[in-house]
């Protein structure tokens, strides 16, 4: 009687198990379909060759590279530069906020100095209000320097690479910080002791330790960079200098519906450096975003 009760327990358990199971199976696939379903509608919108957002359907009935030859070979709308233009920006905006970030990072964490933690509760709050809140200042301060530096000034790359890196810096600081605060000031200390100075100690030690942070700051800029629209459309003003972003909504804004398939295949072309850097990176990311969330 107490073997049957025994194999009738164990045979709800396994049940029970198995009900477990199969709940998170179907959970994490309605997760994963519904996450791709909007990928997988652009991706057969631009198959479409009818381009039109009424006729969407799932499956195109006629599948074609129509809309990706229109969006290449227009001469008025050049996509292959504005998708170059943004790279460029976002690259080397992502460039500079790291090495700011990483120097003004390691500065708060390591030395102790007056007004340290005011500076930084002042850079956090400054990264409250965002930019779009500042364009008007933002535009007549590029116009200025346009005066002077046209480069730097309004329709200019310079220009809006300097306000992005303005704006990447509060919070990246912060986020690395912490992740040099949870690396052992012993190292720095060795190092002194055997006569390094600290930016030795920095560049031959303590940088190679901090590479995940540098890929998750460095890709979180890039990203936001590459796709940001508001200060680009104010700050550009000619076809030649338009961002991605820019360009697309430009060439759809007066007949969305009518090229819709045109749109879906920039935006998938467009987003292919995305795509590449997170699957260079995406070790590092996962170890940035967890290793420094210990000590703050």
């Amino acid at each position: 009687m107490s073997s049957m009760s025994l194999k009738g327990g164990g045979n709800s358990q396994k049940r029970r198990r198995n009900l477990i199971f199969y709940g998170r199976l179907f959970i994490a696939v309605v997760a994963i379909l519904y996450a791709l379903f909007p990928v997988i509608w652009i991706i057969s919108a631009s198959f479409n060759p009818a381009g039109s957002l009424s006729s969407q359907k799932l499956i195109p009935s006629n599948a074609s590279l129509e809309n990706y030859r229109e969006l290449l070979d227009d001469p008025l709308h050049p996509f292959l530069r504005w998708m170059w233009n943004s790279f460029k920006i976002a690259t080397i905006s992502s460039i500079l906020a790291v090495a700011v970030t990483t120097l003004s990072a390691y500065a708060f964490s390591r030395f102790r100095f007056r007004g340290r933690r005011s500076l930084m509760v002042t850079i956090l709050l400054i990264q409250v209000f965002p930019n779009t809140l500042m364009m008007v200042a933002l535009f007549l301060t590029l116009q200025a320097i346009g005066a002077y530096i046209p480069s730097m000034g309004l329709n200019s790359h310079g220009g809006l690479i300097l306000i992005y890196l303005g704006g990447a810096m509060g919070i990246n600081v912060w986020l690395m910080k912490g992740f040099f605060d949870s690396i052992p000031g012993d190292i720095d200390e060795s190092a002194m002791v055997d006569g390094a100075s600290h930016w030795q100690a920095f560049r031959y030690l303590i940088l190679p330790l901090v590479r995940p942070i540098l890929a998750v700051v460095g890709i979180l800029t890039f990203i936001g960079n590459y796709s940001e629209f508001v200060l680009a459309r104010v700050m550009l003003q000619s076809n030649q200098q338009f961002t991605l972003m820019v360009g697309l909504y430009l060439f759809v804004s007066e007949q969305f519906s009518k090229k819709w398939g045109v749109f879906a295949a920039g935006g998938l072309i467009g987003g292919i450096p995305i795509v590449v850097l997170y699957l260079l990176l995406q070790d590092q990311i996962v170890g940035g975003l967890t290793q420094g969330s210990v000590k703050g």
